[in-house]
């Protein structure tokens, strides 16, 4: 997770491989092991690239949370009891991971999203002897989700990778909510300002007030002032981003502006979740961006009504500290 993630130099080349990698991975049961299909998807989701030929080529320009396995390693859900998420990483040698470097405070950080991009959570499971990670449950609700493992493996490069999870259960899809420059949670308004660029660095400012007055001591949450992702509408490819600077290093005002660089990579629509922690607790706003002209009479969002009560900010996220560990 660099502070500037890029994600560049992907472009036409997710088409041959867009199919296998929405459907991989699902689990049946949250609480069951992934089925075995799942962990071989097709040719691109298989083993990790060796850096020759053209297939490992066209692995090494997707982007994160595509694949359930990569570079050798596999996210691998596991039985867990009720109202618990477990898995593991298993790695080159085909044993559990057991060792992770720390990367933004977290040896590991669990983010999930259904494919309707609502219900985003993202949590920090804890690691067991036997290299199991275990978590309250964060899929709050009926659905198809997935989720997105986001680790760097002690003496290995840092990774993402995503598997679908099923919760069974009625559902009725939220529709994508349109575009906006500002959106309110927990009784705070965020305002955005930037747009977006397919294969270009943009430059995302987030502002923060409440009660009309700007929030100027925002507090450290995962070393730094905020934390942001990024999830691409349809195959839900993952952009992990943080701004610039450090709590801390003299020159990082703490609000109420935090500035991301982010690099998209192709046009289409994208939800931004960002994470930031005042007044003790962790809070989440959610904006809709479109990256790039949508084709002429293909609106790139939704109705912005959802068809259920409406969340005052991001989906499932109506109470301070929701969730966040």
């Amino acid at each position: 997770m660099n502070t500037v993630t890029r994600l560049g130099g992907f472009a036409l080349g997710l088409v041959a491989v867009f199919g296998a990698a929405y459907g991989v991975g699902q689990v049946a049961d949250p609480a069951a092991p992934a089925a075995e299909s799942g962990h071989d998807g097709g040719a691109a989701h298989e083993s990790s690239p060796t850096g020759d030929g053209e297939h490992d080529e066209a692995v090494d320009r997707l982007p994160g949370g595509l694949l359930v396995s990569d570079r050798g390693y596999t996210l691998e859900p596991v039985a867990a009891p009720a109202g618990e998420f477990a898995f593991r990483i298993g790695g080159p040698d085909g044993q559990p991971v057991t060792r992770y470097d720390v990367a933004h405070d977290k040896r590991m950080h669990l983010i999930v999203a259904r494919r309707d991009l609502s219900g985003f959570r993202h949590v920090h499971p804890d690691l067991s002897p036997d290299g199991t990670w275990r978590v309250a449950t964060p899929l709050a609700g009926p659905g198809q989700w997935r989720a997105f493992a986001d680790f760097a493996p002690t003496g290995g490069e840092p990774l993402t990778l995503g598997v679908d999870v099923t919760v069974p259960g009625p559902l009725t899809e939220r529709p994508l909510p349109a575009p906006a420059t500002s959106t309110t949670v927990d009784g705070y308004t965020v305002t955005l300002t930037g747009e977006v660029q397919p294969g270009g660095t943009s430059p995302l400012t987030l502002t923060v007030s409440r009660d009309g007055q700007p929030v100027t001591d925002l507090e450290p949450y995962l070393g730094a002032y905020g934390h942001l992702v990024a999830l691409r509408r349809g195959d839900l490819a993952y952009l992990h981003v943080h701004p610039e600077g450090t709590p801390g290093d003299g020159r990082t005002p703490p609000g109420p502006a935090v500035t991301f660089l982010a690099e998209v990579p192709s046009a289409g629509s994208y939800r931004l979740y960002l994470d930031f922690r005042h007044g003790g607790a962790v809070h989440t706003a959610e904006f809709t961006v479109v990256a790039g002209a949508p084709p002429a009479g293909a609106p790139e969002t939704d109705d912005p009504t959802p068809s259920g009560p409406a969340p005052t900010g991001g989906a499932d996220h109506g109470t301070p500290g929701h969730g966040h560990n």
